[in-house]
């Protein structure tokens, strides 16, 4: 547990500033519990002469910490952190306003705003329930796009039965409320050219797709931006919102690389497999606010070994998350590692290593899977592949606060060139994951679905690969056991 003191100490320095020899802090904490409202002796004003409206409008915009150091201070600072107007206001920031104007009257009342926080930070399952769709809908895919902006879901490309690839584009708004049906619009298709296994990133309110494969094998490593505005086309007919970016440099052709957002309007992409069908292992970043837009590749001292089907998550700042994947030799991992942009020199940071062992206390190796940011920094990884090709249904978490904070706690930290945890990795890994309970009716285990939070409590899963019938229907080109979906789920996380 914290040191009281220090919180104190911290939050000291927060909000308050020394005055001479004496600081506001300590003179409004004296004047409270001696019953003095009275002026410092040197005529500032601290905080302590705030009302409690006023008070509550600047700590609402505080990290969760600094929020709960601030009420240790006092009886009357604990009393306005524990408010529920405080607390409601946080959970929207951290979930969104969806999730907490939907959240049932019954389970708010027994604890409160703030315990329905705590509860939620504990996280012990997610509740499954199949979305209804209208009366269109994307035909069965997977290794397609998904993701959300503007209060929009779209979907773009994938393959599909035959190993064809697709072409299309289809959006939907967001459902409002979340049971209801899923209304989608086919938005156009040609435009970008067939593939599947490219990488899709919501920058703000524009998507910036790059590379993937498309059914004649060829690796592709054109890079589009879709502003979410249909323009017309010939005849009059919408045209595609999608548009060729200029890019005076590029990363080699690949599929099967990850993609994420990197803050400050920037894209960084790692991996994937090249054209001639090796795993490659380089990291890749695009600056959107740049003249001339140019790739930029990054140089590490070290870096996670090359893979594909892995993935690449934004935890805000400008650090990311990797996780699993398939290496050169086909293996199936389940290591972690961090991107680190936030100092001039870039680095990737192990946070745990590969585990081939089976256990309870991390998810197995695996490929295909998705990797969703929710709230409190945390990622909901979902389904995948193992080195079988025999597909997944298990929910996990990740957190890596966890072993950011364990690499300051432990002797040495972490290395900054090697490997994470020194010989403490085996209990970093116990603390760095949870495994969830499942309810409702999840979906059947799948791969190389899409996933996509709608907010940080609620995840939009779509397609993929899935077991079919072992027997091949006639004239189907399809492998047996191994079918293509279109059904839409949504995944709530319960306490």
């Amino acid at each position: 547990m914290e040191d009281p003191d220090h919180v104190r100490d911290c939050t000291r320095r927060h909000f308050y500033e020394p005055v001479g020899k004496v600081s506001r802090y300590r003179y409004w904490a004296t004047a409270e519990k001696q019953g003095r409202p009275e002026e410092p002796e040197d005529g500032e004003h601290g905080i302590g002469l705030l009302g409690a409206d006023q008070i509550l409008t600047i700590i609402q915009h505080l990290p969760i910490q600094s929020i709960i150091a601030f009420g240790m201070t006092c009886k009357r600072y604990k009393a306005i952190s524990e408010t529920d107007a405080l607390w409601v206001h946080v959970c929207k920031r951290e979930w969104g306003s969806r999730a907490v104007d939907a959240w049932p009257t019954s389970g708010r009342q027994k604890v409160g705003w703030k315990g329905l926080y705590r509860q939620m930070l504990l996280l012990g399952a997610a509740a499954w329930q199949r979305m209804q769709q209208g009366p269109v809908f994307p035909t069965p895919r997977a290794s397609h796009t998904m993701n959300v902006v503007k209060g929009k879901v779209t979907i773009f490309g994938g393959g599909s039965d035959g190993g064809r690839h697709l072409d299309d584009t289809w959006v939907a708004p967001v459902p409002e409320p979340v049971c209801a049906a899923v209304q989608w619009q086919l938005v156009c298709s040609g435009l970008p050219s067939g593939r599947f296994q490219q990488s899709c990133t919501a920058v703000g309110d524009e998507l910036l797709l790059f590379g993937g494969i498309n059914d004649k094998g060829t690796r592709l490593c054109d890079t589009y931006i879709n502003t979410g505005e249909v323009v017309q086309g010939d005849g009059g007919r919408p045209g595609s919102p999608w548009q060729l970016l200029e890019v005076s440099s590029a990363p080699p052709p690949r599929g099967a690389h990850a993609g994420c957002y990197a803050g400050d309007r920037k894209v960084v992409i790692f991996g994937g497999i090249g054209a001639d069908g090796t795993r490659m292992g380089d990291t890749w970043i695009l600056d959107l606010a740049a003249n001339p837009l140019s790739w930029q590749e990054v140089i590490t001292p070290v870096s996670p070994q090359p893979r594909g089907g892995h993935t690449l998550t934004w935890i805000g700042g400008k650090r990311l998350i990797l996780f699993g994947g398939r290496g050169s030799n086909f293996e199936v991992l389940n290591d972690v590692w961090m991107l680190d942009l936030e100092d001039d020199y870039p680095s990737w940071v192990e946070l745990q290593s590969s585990v081939r062992t089976h256990g309870h206390d991390h998810p197995t190796p695996r490929s295909g899977h998705s990797a969703t940011l929710i709230f409190g920094g945390r990622i909901l990884i979902f389904g995948g592949e193992d080195s079988k090709r025999a597909r997944k249904g298990d929910v996990w978490v990740l957190d890596p606060t966890i072993a950011l904070q364990a690499r300051n706690d432990l002797p040495g930290g972490f290395s900054r060139y090697g490997s994470s945890c020194n010989s403490s990795s085996y209990k970093c890994s116990r603390r760095l994951w949870k495994k969830l309970e499942q309810w409702g009716k999840p979906p059947s285990r799948r791969s190389f679905h899409g996933a996509c939070s709608i907010d940080s409590g609620q995840v939009l899963v779509f397609g993929g690969m899935v077991d079919a019938d072992p027997r091949p229907t006639s004239g189907s080109s399809r492998s047996a056991g191994l079918g293509f979906d279109s059904e839409l789920y949504i995944l709530q996380l319960v306490p």
